[in-house]
């Protein structure tokens, strides 16, 4: 079973910034597809960026540019560095891990951490 522990969220200002990290108990990171979502009060969970096992990056589209996600696999650890934050980036951020696997697909969320931007 992997299990995935999302930190670093907090109270920030429009404008500054955070980095998020996902801890997961195995070694995965290097062979499943991790990613970083993000849900606010009232809104469907969004994928905020992703890294493919292989290193392909993809990012929403309202957060490209000002976010960047990165993969530590010596730490079994994900990053997703956010920068610029807006007040629209305040939600629960949630990291995933995913593999497909002999026509099964295998997915797993964290508890989540929450991120608020105020002033």
């Amino acid at each position: 079973q992997v299990q995935l522990v999302e930190s670093g969220g907090g109270l920030v200002q429009p404008g500054g910034s955070l980095r998020l990290s996902c801890a997961a108990s195995g070694s995965i990171t290097s062979i499943y597809d991790m990613a970083w979502y993000r849900q606010a009060p009232g809104k469907e969970r969004e994928l905020v960026a992703a890294i493919t096992s292989g290193g392909d990056r993809n990012y929403g589209d309202t957060v490209k540019g000002r976010f960047t996600i990165s993969r530590d696999n010596a730490k079994n650890t994900v990053y997703l560095q956010t920068n610029s934050l807006k007040p629209e980036g305040t939600a629960v951020y949630y990291c995933n891990a995913q593999r497909r696997l002999l026509g099964s697909t295998f997915s797993y969320w964290g508890q989540g951490t929450q991120v608020t931007v105020s002033s």
